[in-house]
């Protein structure tokens, strides 16, 4: 297996738009509720800074998937946030950390400064490792600030990095 993560293309939506989905429906993570249809999805992922997959180029399957887009605007558009997805089989061929690096690089090439994630759940340890492995700096706590699929919530923890 060999993985890379490169731009998406047109041809990869589907595939996109599943692996989406697939994080919205655990509703542990991504804090949108409404499933990404062939329309929308196409619409939501031409519209970020940066869409990237993580593909197999053996086999051609895409593993997983990031957006990045700025975090704000105006005196602020120099911070970014992005959103990472990786399919539940996929988990543990360390593509997370290739999106997440590849991220780091495309946000720098985009002209920001730092990447910050506003809601990291905190129940979400492999992710909460790698950023801190990759140098992310937790900036506290917000109790509750993630409802989570089962309605109890559960503390979120923003995360940035300098880059």
């Amino acid at each position: 297996m060999n993985i890379i993560v490169r731009p998406y293309k047109e041809t990869d939506i589907s595939e996109m738009i599943q692996i989406w989905n697939e994080i919205v429906e655990e509703g542990i993570a991504f804090p949108q509720e409404e499933l990404l249809t062939f329309e929308t999805g196409s619409e939501f992922f031409a519209s970020q800074t940066h869409s990237a997959v993580a593909i197999d180029t053996d086999s051609e399957k895409i593993h997983g998937l990031y957006i990045l887009h700025p975090n704000n605007i105006g005196r602020c558009g120099h911070i970014c946030n992005a959103s990472y997805a990786v399919t539940e089989e996929s988990r543990g061929l360390h593509t997370g950390e290739k999106l997440v690096l590849n991220c780091m690089e495309q946000a720098r090439l985009h002209g920001f400064g730092i990447l910050q994630f506003n809601a990291v759940v905190a129940s979400n340890i492999h992710a909460r490792h790698l950023y801190e492995r990759l140098g992310f700096i937790q900036l506290g706590t917000i109790p509750k600030g993630f409802r989570m699929k089962d309605g109890r919530y559960e503390d979120i923890c923003p995360y940035y990095c300098l880059l």
